[in-house]
């Protein structure tokens, strides 16, 4: 699979009570691809596999005064899309740039949210550590170089966990390297492939299937793009391939370099144990504080890689616009998104994940959207805590499961609501999504998307899912990250219509009204195993909209 060759370049986020309703494997048909909005659909209405949005539009009848904030944990905003423009939160507690803090909550001049990982300089931190340098850093002093049978018994865990990150860092370092060489090889060849084809294709502009056949034509062996790369290959054969990996990727030359100088940041920092991204940010990276950071949430001038991409496609999923009749559609107009900057490029701090959390709540999100994940957690007990504060207030998470592939029910996924060493959930208030697609039967998950029976709780579209953007305004792209705001869109919509309801309420309502697929799909990194569709999450079922509102007015009527 060609797309494999230099793919170091993709890093890859109906039942109601008693009569539930399971769909048989021979009673599917395959979906329609060509329909942007397909997660929209509804299976019973459409034969698409979506998370019937669409149906329940058309048919509810209510209306509501209501607005309800969704806090989106995350990279910059791009705060002038077309599709958020206005739905975006205001502090009208704070008088905009006075340089003081008006409502006293800790944060000077907090208009439009936060941006936890701001600089010293009124910018943001584009590189971070991963966690398990953190991990690294914080232990080896104690443990490198010494054997189990050395470490105090009380410490045991710790080693062991240091053992592992160290395993993960040098099998990262190595990951990355060679995606570098390879990146520097394309960076050579491209120019002298795409002057070789000039012969075929004067005008240039051809096609993946053009250069297929013509490469048939011309190959003079079949060998790996790792072995032309090691071997240096030019014949006329290897540089079409080398072309034809660059189409499928969608890559070019301007961006091949960038790409590399990229991940020589990477390299040179996120996996560097002597770079320490908070000197950036001058806090106290051992203490829980309000007021470090700024209040610069959508910055698209001061640095080489703006990362305002990621956040407006989770947001827009949430909130986009319904009244413009372009780009996007979110679940409602009366959703408004509280922007929250805490990913750079590398791992979230725990202690920004943590205080992000107080800062929502405190502030009246009702739903936190975390489209992000790791594999480590150096002070999840913050991240504990500020998960139960949110339980307190009533407040839902709603958290990515991630795109490794793994089973997170023996590969731990950090932010989660499950203690590993105590087999238990902490708090009843946590949702984990993992994707699915829109293609029928054993290719319903994905292969990306992480899955657990106890860690992931529900399913939701994560497959080319046709999203707002920065730069580009509108992009498709797949990973849990797009199916964790469709879960956080259902349950605002749920409150918007029924605030009577509590937030164990909610989060039962979007489990047990989900769709349920009576059949077997390819797991996850199982090279070809099956198991049944409701072996690899909790609920066994996907995200359904017009069921879940459907059962909340049930259960919202009954409390009254």
């Amino acid at each position: 699979m060609r797309i494999l060759a230099f793919g170091f370049l993709l890093i890859v986020v109906m039942s109601c009570g008693s009569s539930e309703k399971t769909y048989k494997q021979t009673a599917l048909s395959s979906s329609l691809d060509s329909i942007k909005y397909w997660y929209h659909k509804d299976y019973s209405l459409n034969k698409v596999l979506g998370i019937s949005l669409e149906r329940w539009n058309k048919e509810n009848k209510l209306t509501t005064k209501n607005k309800i904030i969704v806090a989106v944990l995350d990279m910059q905003i791009d705060k002038n899309h077309d599709d958020l423009k206005g739905r975006l939160w205001i502090n009208k507690k704070e008088i905009p740039n006075n340089k003081k803090d008006d409502d006293q909550n800790g944060y000077v001049d907090d208009v439009e949210g936060w941006g936890f990982t701001g600089d010293k300089n009124g910018s943001y931190v584009q590189f971070s550590n991963h966690e398990f340098i953190r991990v690294l850093r914080a232990y080896q002093k104690d443990f490198e170089g010494i054997k189990e049978e050395d470490v105090d018994i009380n410490k045991v865990q710790y080693f062991k966990e240091y053992l592992r990150a160290k395993k993960t860092y040098n099998d990262k370092l190595d990951y990355n390297r060679n995606w570098r060489e390879s990146l520097i090889f394309m960076e050579k060849v491209y120019p002298i492939a795409k002057d070789s084809l000039k012969k075929y294709f004067p005008k240039e502009g051809y096609s993946i299937k053009q250069l297929d056949s013509l490469y048939l034509l011309k190959k003079v062996n079949d060998k790996s793009f790792w072995q032309r790369r090691n071997d240096n290959d030019r014949d006329l054969g290897a540089l079409i391939e080398y072309m034809i990996s660059a189409l499928e990727l969608n890559q070019n030359y301007e961006k091949i370099v960038d790409q590399k100088i990229k991940l020589d940041s990477v390299i040179d920092l996120s996996l560097n144990i002597k770079y320490n991204d908070r000197k950036e940010i001058g806090d106290d990276e051992t203490q829980l504080e309000k007021g470090y950071g700024n209040n610069n949430i959508s910055d698209s001038f001061s640095k080489r890689w703006k990362l305002l991409y990621h956040n407006t496609r989770v947001s827009g999923i949430i909130a986009g616009n319904r009244d413009n009749e372009t780009g996007v559609y979110g679940f409602s107009d009366n959703i408004v998104i509280m922007p929250i900057n805490i990913s750079p490029m590398g791992d979230k701090h725990d202690k920004d994940i943590a205080m992000a959390i107080y800062y929502a709540v405190d502030n009246g999100a009702k739903v936190i959207n975390m489209s992000f994940s790791k594999e480590f957690s150096l002070k999840r007990e913050w991240v504990d805590e500020a998960l139960r504060y949110a339980e307190k207030h009533n407040v839902l998470v709603v958290s990515s499961a991630g795109n490794n592939g793994f089973d997170i029910d023996t590969m731990p996924k950090y932010p989660t609501d499950y203690d590993y060493s105590l087999k238990k959930e902490l708090c009843g208030n946590f949702i984990t999504v993992g994707a699915t697609t829109n293609l029928v039967g054993e290719k319903l998950v994905p292969a990306f998307t992480n899955y657990g029976k106890e860690n992931v709780d529900i399913f939701a579209p994560g497959y080319k899912i046709y999203m707002a953007n920065y730069p580009e305004a509108y992009t498709t792209e797949s990973g849990t990250s797009y199916a964790a705001p469709m879960v956080s869109g259902t349950a605002a919509l749920i409150w918007l219509y029924y605030p009577n309801l509590s937030v164990q309420e909610v989060k039962k309502i979007i489990f047990e009204s989900g769709t349920s697929y009576d059949i077997e799909v390819l797991v996850p990194g199982g090279e070809g195993k099956k198991a049944p569709f409701k072996d690899l999450s909790k609920s066994g079922k996907v995200l359904n909209v017009y069921n879940a509102m459907e059962m909340a007015k049930e259960v919202s009527r009954k409390k009254k």
